[in-house]
């Protein structure tokens, strides 16, 4: 019988839109909240809306937001019961977890166990496939030498992917279309790999053209209670980094809707499994077959498109299951309603691509019916050059796909975001392309039509 803790105070181990997102959660469960932040980010809304907040280190995340001392000390200082990662950073780095565990804090988020395993994509696929969760075959390259890799990824058949086993946020892969490329391509992406996550292990897998990118949410407590709460289709990609997300999946029959869902909860008992997290699959639309891809063991930045359609708020269930409590929800009470699209807006040059840092002189969120917008910066606000380029969120909500489009742009239309550049252009371009409102699409749209 898993322990009732009774959290006081919460540290958010993160910053931006989803440190605020937390916060607002533990107001309405009544936990106060400690913000940590890096010197050049003390101006940041996360932390003005904190009940406490604790400067952790300079602007650069290894030695702030990854800094696993300082943010336990911070902890420590202000009394905090428990910790929440967010996503990004130290969301599913298993000796944070652990060391949590040592300081007598809890990690909120699944075990240690869960982590390790399902962190590890390798590890990972071993283990969806003993649950009987359709996997694509890998080729486990790190006790293989150069000509032994070259045969079985001649077996295998190009195109190909290459993946870092500690990947993730669409870091650390690479597609391969010719033998040329092959061992050039795993050098590289090796010193990639061992620079972003500090473990260059890699593995390779068959490239399914045109494919869709669909994941499960999942929620499950410490008492062996799993539930799903439907799928998100997150096919609008850049560099394998989602744009746009969107439920239901209008390329899913509610057979596979039912199948791609029930393996996701298969695959979370299997492995004991506590806390929010989501099963990705890739989805072949011409066999109409799915395969596993990974875990995520956090939450998604994409979690808002689940709460909308839904109605749970992922973060309060998150915090309760991290007491010990057991799921509020059984499987029949999840309803969901309507359609859902979210719009990740961010800092960059539209031309290049790249971030763009600078101060917002003027900042207007849309508003209405069916709109909702995570966000953490404000006009005056001076977006940073250090952290990942997102700065908003806008999620849509309409009965159905098509009056969901035609709302997305007014509430596209209505934001104004002066003093720095956007992509803001880019999701008006995406949502009046032809494909995209028809549903002709892959994870290769961008790439191939805007």
């Amino acid at each position: 019988m898993a322990e009732i803790k009774n959290f006081k105070k919460v540290l958010i181990a993160n910053r931006g839109e989803i440190a605020v997102r937390v916060q607002r959660s533990c107001r309405e469960l009544g936990i106060d909240t400690v913000a940590v932040h890096s010197d050049a980010d003390s101006g940041s809304l996360h932390v003005k809306v904190a009940d406490e907040s604790v400067c952790i280190g300079p602007a650069k995340p290894k030695l702030s937001y990854l800094n696993i001392p300082s943010i336990l000390s911070a902890a420590e200082i202000t009394g905090a019961d428990a910790v929440h990662p967010g996503y990004g950073f130290l969301s599913e780095n298993d000796e944070f977890a652990r060391m949590c565990h040592n300081w007598n804090i809890t990690f909120i988020g699944p075990s240690v166990d869960c982590l390790e395993k399902m962190g590890d994509k390798i590890e990972s696929k071993k283990i969806a496939k003993q649950a009987g969760v359709p996997t694509l075959e890998p080729i486990y390259i790190s006790q293989l030498n150069n000509d032994e890799i070259k045969a079985q990824v001649k077996k295998l058949g190009y195109p190909i992917l290459i993946k870092a086993s500690a990947g993730g946020g669409g870091r650390g892969m690479r597609r391969i279309d010719r033998d040329e490329d092959l061992l050039t391509a795993i050098m590289t992406l090796q010193e990639e790999a061992k620079a972003a996550f500090g473990d260059g292990t890699l593995f390779i897998e068959k490239y399914i053209t045109e494919p869709r990118h669909i994941e499960v949410q999942i929620l499950a407590d410490k008492h062996g209670n799993v539930i799903h709460l439907g799928e998100r289709d997150c096919s609008i990609q850049r560099r394998f980094q989602k744009i746009i997300e969107e439920s239901p999946s209008p390329v899913l029959s509610e057979e596979t809707r039912e199948d791609i869902c029930n393996a996701a909860v298969r695959l979370a008992k299997f492995v004991n499994y506590d806390s929010v997290g989501t099963v990705e699959f890739l989805y072949d639309q011409e066999q109409k077959k799915f395969y596993f891809m990974e875990m995520n063991t956090r939450i998604q930045v994409e979690h808002p498109v689940t709460e909308q359609r839904t109605g749970v708020d992922l973060i309060s269930e998150q915090i309760r299951v991290a007491q010990g409590h057991k799921l509020t929800l059984k499987q029949s009470d999840i309803k969901f309603d309507g359609h859902v699209i979210e719009f990740r807006i961010c800092a960059e040059d539209p031309e290049t691509q790249l971030p763009c840092a600078g101060t917002i002189s003027h900042y207007h969120r849309p508003a209405g019916l069916g709109i909702r917008v995570d966000d953490f910066i404000y006009s005056g606000y001076t977006v940073l050059p250090y952290y990942d380029s997102m700065i908003s969120k806008i999620i849509v909500k309409a009965p159905n796909r098509d009056q969901a489009l035609i709302r997305s742009c007014r509430a596209l239309g209505e934001t104004v975001v002066s003093g720095i550049k956007t992509n803001l252009t880019l999701h008006t371009k995406i949502l009046n392309h032809p494909d995209f409102k028809s549903n002709n699409f892959s994870t290769s749209f961008l790439s191939k039509k805007i």
